[in-house]
């Protein structure tokens, strides 16, 4: 039974809990729309643990939501999970961000899709079954009509997270469920991260990157 610290903040949600074997004991997150998590992140590391009635150093792993997803997010959740880890000498765990969101949607359909927002009508995608079995790998896309048709076309289909509205309104199909309110949190964090606890399965603390999938672009201004 572990003790983790969990931490989100791969879209506009800075969300963080304390979990003990999978089971979360305390969580502050800001479901807003713009970004806080500078401002946020350690006051909520803070107000977890006073929560929880759990001490620093009595966290023995920290686990945090590696992405796909915004990139000041992960850069800011990644970079202070690092140096708390670094401070304290316990190990890092990383969490899937795409798997965590479908953690979210295991019971409303045979298929699980979580959407991220990228831009313009690009989203980061993986497919799951209902039953947490990954189907296909994650991808950074340009959603159109066709969109997913394999699966929506062989059974119910549920699409989670901030990319599902811009989808919603370029497809009909009668097995589509869409969550389009849904934000990864830190609670399926905690979940996922238990298990990666138990096999060991921690990263190396000095090299891991979050898992940006895409290039970061710095438009230049115009002369």
């Amino acid at each position: 039974m572990a003790t983790i610290l969990c931490v989100e903040t791969t879209t506009t949600n800075c969300s963080v809990a304390i979990a003990r074997d999978g089971e979360i004991l305390a969580l502050e997150e800001d479901m807003g729309v713009n970004y806080s998590h500078s401002e946020r992140l350690h006051k909520y590391i803070v107000k977890v643990l006073e929560k929880a009635s759990i001490e620093r150093n009595e966290i023995e792993a920290i686990a945090v939501s590696k992405g796909p997803g915004s990139y000041t997010g992960l850069r800011i959740g990644v970079s202070s999970v690092k140096g708390l880890c670094y401070a304290l000498d316990i190990p890092l765990i990383s969490v899937d961000t795409l798997k965590a969101l479908a953690n979210q949607a295991y019971n409303e359909a045979e298929y699980i899709i979580p959407l991220l927002d990228a831009r313009r009508m690009e989203v980061y995608s993986a497919v799951f079954s209902n039953t947490s079995e990954r189907l296909r790998e994650t991808q950074a896309e340009i959603l159109t009509t066709d969109s997913f048709s394999s699966y929506l076309n062989k059974g119910r289909t549920a699409f989670i997270g901030n990319g599902v509205e811009k989808f919603a309104e370029i497809i009909e199909n009668p097995n589509a469920v869409f969550l389009p309110k849904a934000l990864p949190s830190a609670r399926e964090v905690g979940e996922l991260a238990e298990e990666k606890f138990t096999k060991k399965d921690f990263e190396d603390v000095a090299y891991f990157e979050p898992y940006y999938l895409k290039d970061f672009l710095i438009n230049k201004p115009k002369k």
